[in-house]
């Protein structure tokens, strides 16, 4: 999530982004030829009347008639001319391929009233899957770890980590697609969606984003706040993105949500034995941990050492339904037996360079990250006691540490704007916690609106249970009613 400002204000560059020729000022898209997506896009099916097209927009919004990169985009047109609002731009967050995501709201039950409502359009980010897509040429052993930094038992394991990944921050800067580094950026992917709304001949766009597609929601509405109609920000980043402050959230968002497991496990200690109780459920998790960081157990997932072990619990707390798989793997490992192969989409796997390495271009792109080893081994200590489940995780060293300087500063979220932000938001969300939720809200203020959900887990709409929450999204996206305060649905409440 970062990097270092070129020494200009931020009110200034502010001004200077809204005039770059070719994004607010000069309508300037060509249209999209539509053509029937390719099932192989998407893990769910393809709903009927899905398209698909490309668009060309500027690498370089400085230079809007230079070079440029392609975009793939989707959409599911409203079959109700009658109703047909405009069209609802979505991001599936990541920052991951998105051509697919229509698909998978409608899989997902978004209700038919929004399908009516609008044309639903997603996209791919720049820079990732078939938007012209960069690599860093890793190695396998250089993507193992994704983007969630290893879990690091001392100041020497961050030593040797950022040996590591000054090495990534190298070959992304040398490698083929380097020319398109400076320019992939949050900022750069919300004129990008100011392009597809000019290229579909929308005068406004609604948006529905979730996880990191919260921050370029609010980027864009930032951006162009007179071209952002209903805008649904889902499952909050901080103000500042995908930052260094907000990796460090992961240790906060992991205790918030582990009690959920805790119970879990306790409730179900007949059948996994690791605890009658959630404080000895806790207590095992944290044995498990310096068990498997002595000694590590071979799987038919690789070496499963301590680290391994932290991040695959951090994952698997994303979703309820994943917490039998969870209990399971621990009551292998508790046994000293190599777990069970982990369930996943075996093509699951199949671009992940890329990807990868689009996320390390647009995070570390997006805002200032400190460039000293030290600050990292210092914050590591500390958040190892204040979150020592996870938080020594959140505050390692990433590539964003060794970046280029960028080409312009972090865009920064204020309350400039129309009041048409609706923010929902689970309270015990293990990646984009609830305190990252409420400094984003803080920064919107008058502009935004949110509402919490008395749930764990990383999504609220739709494939959230809690249906006051979800209902809320589906009658502001419909009819424009947003709630005139925030408050809490709790876990048992009806719509409202």
């Amino acid at each position: 999530m970062r990097r270092t400002a070129v020494p200009l204000t931020l009110v200034v560059a502010s001004v200077a982004i809204a005039l770059v020729p070719g994004v607010s000022q000069a309508e300037t898209a060509a249209g999209i030829k539509w053509e029937a997506c390719p099932a192989e896009i998407s893990p769910v099916p393809i709903p009927a009347g899905m398209q698909c097209g490309t668009l060309k927009v500027p690498l370089d919004y400085r230079a809007p008639n230079g070079k440029t990169i392609d975009l793939a985009v989707s959409r599911i047109p409203s079959k109700k001319p009658e109703k047909r609002r405009g069209v609802l731009l979505t991001n599936p967050g990541g920052p991951s391929p998105g051509q697919s995501y229509p698909a998978f709201l409608v899989a997902t039950g978004m209700p038919q009233t929004v399908l009516d409502s609008y044309d639903v359009i997603g996209f791919d980010p720049r820079g990732i899957g078939k938007s012209t897509p960069v690599t860093c040429d890793l190695t396998p052993a250089q993507q193992a770890p994704g983007n969630i930094p290893p879990y690091p038992r001392d100041a020497a394991d961050v030593t040797k980590r950022a040996a590591e990944v000054k090495q990534i921050a190298k070959q992304c800067a040398a490698s083929k697609t380097a020319w398109m580094l400076p320019h992939i950026s949050t900022a750069n992917s919300a004129r990008d969606m100011d392009q597809i709304r000019i290229a579909l001949g929308e005068e406004k766009i609604s948006y529905d984003g979730a996880s990191w597609g919260t921050h370029l929601g609010a980027v864009y509405t930032t951006l162009f706040p007179q071209r952002s109609d209903r805008i649904v920000l889902d499952s909050n980043l901080g103000a500042g993105g995908w930052d260094y402050p907000s990796e460090r959230l992961y240790g906060r968002g992991f205790a918030d949500r582990f009690p959920d497991f805790a119970k879990y496990a306790a409730a179900n200690h007949r059948e996994y034995g690791l605890g009658r109780t959630p404080a000895q459920v806790t207590a095992k998790y944290t044995a498990l941990a310096k068990q498997l960081d002595r000694k590590p157990v071979d799987s038919p997932d690789g070496r499963f050492d301590g680290t391994l072990f932290r991040l695959i619990n951090f994952v698997m707390l994303y979703g309820g339904s994943q917490f039998p798989v969870l209990a399971t793997v621990w009551k292998s490992l508790d046994a000293n037996q190599p777990p069970p192969p982990i369930p996943g989409d075996p093509d699951a796997a199949k671009g992940s360079e890329s990807l990868i390495s689009g996320r390390y271009y647009m995070i570390c792109n997006d805002s200032n990250w400190p460039k000293d080893v030290t600050s990292y081994q210092r914050n590591v200590a500390i958040d190892r006691i204040k979150y020592p489940q996870f938080g020594a995780a959140g505050a390692n060293i990433q590539p964003c540490a060794f970046w280029p300087e960028p080409v312009e500063p972090p865009v920064k979220i204020t309350d400039r704007g129309p009041s048409n932000v609706l923010m929902v938001q689970n309270q015990r969300d293990p990646v984009t916690p609830l305190a990252g939720a409420q400094q984003l809200r803080r920064a919107f203020g008058d502009r935004a609106t949110m509402v919490t959900a008395d749930q764990g887990g990383h999504g609220v709409y739709p494939i959230g249970k809690n249906q006051c929450a979800k209902h809320v999204v589906t009658t502001f996206l419909v009819t424009g009613e947003r709630p005139d305060r925030d408050y809490t649905c709790s876990a048992d409440a009806e719509p409202r």
